[in-house]
């Protein structure tokens, strides 16, 4: 919900897809250097604990935001270090989050748990759109941040209400020098992460820019007026949801990950944003949103999945902070790019490119497999972490 509003704000203040592209860019650039540093803190330290930060961090900057922009007094300037300080929190809070799913699961169902749990956040954006969109009408922009900022209490409640003893986990690695460049070292050593990552990488920086492609198609390709622009771009965003939501309970059930399967998923991906940007009107670019969604649900957990069950207990952390790079901290490179091609050239053509990437990260895990680096990965990985002592409440 916050993403719509913020980008909607920026368009009304700018008209820029330009400074759009920046704003996005700026929410997402402590991760792409911050994010190794993120993942050695949450190998180092309790997960949960660590949560209980990121996520109190974020509710004040959410409300912060929703007070400007109620109170008149909103500037770019002040979305330009909002964004840069919320992503700061994400740079922690990402890959803590993300290796925190097997701490709950453990390894057997993290294949499950991880399309689950990207099943959630995709119905999610399907809720959340679709309340910014009437909000937005009726209330005003200002009203999805404050309502998002409030929301956070919820996530903080749940955290507290988990204890250690009920959760598999690791032994904490000790602080120790060189930790980061030993995390990369691990990385590079290990193949099949390393071409995942590289194929992670190439989408995260151009195909996964729909915060910064689908409002320019709402606004400068399909434009009626301001609330139509508002309702259409709740209404691409939500089907993407859609999409991935029946795309989760297809595949959730399925245990087993390989580059194959991740190649077919960018292949298809690839195709169906290509044939959004091709869309002659606004109810087909919306109807070929939800394809892209199921695709989309597919990719990201399948990428999760291999990255979790492939790394030892004490490099996770480090692995996943890297997945976090390539999926959010390349967009500090790709949300300019496509902000501009959508400005300069056409938002038909922001979304092309974003569908190009995909076919080129396929292509790579093709070279990848017909090279004979793996194929498939054990449906659990040979070293399960051990428990350690119970933890206390924070």
């Amino acid at each position: 919900m916050q993403g719509v509003a913020q980008s909607l704000l920026v368009l009304k203040l700018t008209g820029s897809g330009s400074a759009l592209g920046v704003v996005i860019a700026l929410q997402f650039t402590p991760v792409l250097f911050l994010a190794p540093y993120g993942g050695v803190l949450a190998d180092r330290f309790s997960k949960r604990k660590l949560l209980f930060f990121t996520q109190g961090a974020a509710a004040v900057l959410a409300l912060t935001l929703g007070t400007l922009v109620a109170t008149g007094t909103i500037r770019l300037w002040m979305l330009y270090v909002l964004a840069l300080l919320l992503g700061t929190v994400n740079s922690l809070d990402n890959p803590t989050r993300q290796s925190f799913v097997h701490e709950l699961v453990g390894a057997e169902t993290l294949r499950n748990a991880v399309t689950l749990n990207s099943l959630e956040v995709n119905l999610c954006r399907v809720i959340g759109p679709a309340l910014a969109g009437v909000l937005i009408a009726t209330v005003g922009i200002a009203s999805c941040f404050i309502l998002n900022g409030l929301s956070y209490f919820a996530v903080l409640w749940c955290l507290w209400l988990m204890t250690g003893r009920a959760l598999h986990r690791g032994k904490l690695v000790v602080a120790a020098k060189g930790q980061i460049r030993e995390g990369f070292a691990y990385v590079r050593r290990n193949q099949l992460i390393f071409d995942v990552l590289i194929i992670m990488a190439i989408v995260g920086t151009f195909t996964y820019e729909f915060q910064v492609m689908l409002p320019l198609l709402a606004k400068f390709t399909f434009h009626t007026n301001e609330t139509h622009d508002a309702i259409l771009l709740a209404e691409l965003t939500g089907a993407t949801g859609v999409g991935a939501v029946v795309g989760g309970l297809l595949t959730a059930g399925r245990r087993s990950a390989s580059v194959r399967s991740l190649t077919l998923a960018s292949l298809g991906f690839g195709l169906a944003v290509i044939a959004v940007s091709l869309s002659p009107t606004a109810l087909v670019a919306v109807l070929l949103m939800v394809v892209v969604g199921g695709f989309s649900i597919a990719f990201t957990s399948l990428t999760n999945t291999i990255l979790q069950l492939e790394s030892a207990p004490n490099m996770r952390g480090r692995v996943m902070s890297l997945w976090s790079v390539a999926f959010l901290g390349s967009t500090v490179i790709g949300a300019p790019v496509i902000g501009w091609i959508g400005e300069h050239i056409d938002p038909r053509w922001s979304v092309a490119t974003g569908g190009i990437a995909a076919l080129v990260a396929a292509a790579v895990g093709l070279y990848a497999l017909r090279a004979g680096r793996h194929t498939t990965l054990p449906e659990v990985p040979v070293e399960v972490p051990s428990m350690t002592e119970k933890e206390d409440r924070a």
